[in-house]
């Protein structure tokens, strides 16, 4: 389970740089998307993945999970959405203005591939 999930994992971090270095605004708000899913599924797999333990003390458990983990990816989530969200407002202002998402025609270059 871990090794199809460290994959994953990678192919998150590929997609996501892949998008993070392209010329299209949206594009690059999808890639950090993705690079915080991959880094949350990092966090999980990290942490390790025993599901036969409960992650909170029980009376009479003395073999427990570690809850740390799930704290830090539910802590991950509520921050990136927050990020995403602060982001696609300002992407959503900067089209507004600009009528372009093409970072090259918002840096003032006038070389489109």
């Amino acid at each position: 389970m871990e090794l199809m999930l460290s994959i994953l994992i990678g192919v998150l971090f590929t997609a996501a740089v892949y998008l993070i270095l392209s010329r299209s605004l949206l594009k690059v708000i999808l890639g950090t998307g993705l690079l915080s899913h991959g880094a949350h599924l990092l966090i999980l797999t990290m942490g390790g993945l025993s599901g036969s333990k409960p992650p909170v003390l029980i009376d009479g458990v003395t073999d427990f999970a570690d809850p740390l983990p799930q704290a830090l990816i539910l802590t991950a989530i509520v921050i990136s959405f927050g990020v995403t969200a602060v982001i696609l407002v300002m992407a959503y202002r900067m089209y507004a203005v600009h009528k372009t998402d093409n970072m090259n025609e918002l840096r003032g270059n006038d070389e489109h591939d």
